[in-house]
């Protein structure tokens, strides 16, 4: 499946009827895990690509370079869908051209441009700033400007339900949705009143993220136009969680075969496409690899 195909397919995601959930994932193997599960589409934060590239905080110091690259590992590895988290684009419109560019190359079906004021600045609030509409509009024009491939989605993303107000929300939802882009992602809403409020406002696709506990109904969210509902990360921290607690009890004298939850040669053999490598070594190298262990 090429790129523009993964594409496709996240589009009729975006024009159909349901809700659903992407799959989290960080690198080549959860990728992997994520379409043998059988997730429709996966996503990648740029929180988590913080986490998994520099082991640092979402303070925007991973570079569009580092996150690029850690992209094109996960893409090449699966044929889902893939979702990204663009930030605030690495800097102004251009530098979003710039973003586009990078990302349309290494394979995503999607990615978001934020109107977030990033990064931090010297002696600013601890609060969350926007750029003003007016930035916001352009940066959304830029990357529509810088797409090569129409199959690609471009995504507006706001936090304003819970960063400013409901009524900034829906003005910059309106005022995102004439540029052309293909759905709004909307982070922070807490309520069914502010759902109404954004699916009046806009006919385009929504996405959601970090929403109220209470508005965790997927059939209520796909009567209000959501099409994506994101999880949270709760994979990569999963992970981290298990590698911490096996080097731990190696640590402390476990021999390794004491050790539970361990992925079986089975799942390993199946995520590595051992069965694939096997044969290709028989074709085209004239040997065997033999049985894994």
């Amino acid at each position: 499946m090429n790129w523009t195909e993964r594409r496709q397919k996240f589009r009729n995601i975006l024009s159909g009827s349901r809700c659903i959930h992407p799959g989290s994932v960080f690198d080549p193997m959860s990728a992997r895990i994520a379409e043998e599960i059988g997730f429709e589409a996966a996503t990648f934060a740029g929180s988590v690509a913080s986490l998994t590239v520099l082991g640092a905080p979402d303070l925007v110091v991973l570079t569009l370079t580092e996150f690029a690259e850690q992209i094109y590992r996960i893409s090449r590895a699966s044929k889902l869908p893939l979702i990204v988290d663009a930030d605030h684009g690495y800097g102004n419109a251009l530098n979003v051209m710039r973003t586009v560019e990078e990302l349309e190359t290494v394979g995503v079906a999607a990615l978001s441009i934020e109107d977030t004021l990033l990064p931090a600045y010297y002696g600013g609030p601890d609060l969350v700033e926007l750029v003003p509409i007016d930035e916001g509009v352009g940066k959304m024009r830029a990357a529509l400007a810088a797409r090569q491939d129409p199959a690609l989605a471009i995504v507006a993303r706001t936090s304003a339900m819970s960063s400013t107000s409901t009524a900034d929300a829906i003005e910059r939802i309106k005022a995102y949705a004439t540029t052309g882009v293909d759905a709004v992602f909307l982070v922070g809403v807490q309520s069914r009143d502010q759902i109404e409020a954004a699916a009046g406002a806009t006919t385009l696709p929504l996405i959601l993220g970090n929403i109220a506990r209470d508005l965790l109904d997927p059939g209520y969210l796909a009567g209000k136009n959501v099409r994506i509902l994101l999880q949270g990360h709760a994979p990569f921290m999963a992970a981290v969680q298990a590698i911490y607690d096996t080097m731990s009890a190696l640590r402390n004298g476990a021999s390794p075969k004491e050790l539970k939850g361990l992925a079986t040669p089975d799942l390993i053999n199946r995520l590595t496409r051992y069965a694939d490598y096997h044969r290709w070594v028989q074709d085209f190298l004239g040997g065997s690899l033999g049985p894994r262990e």
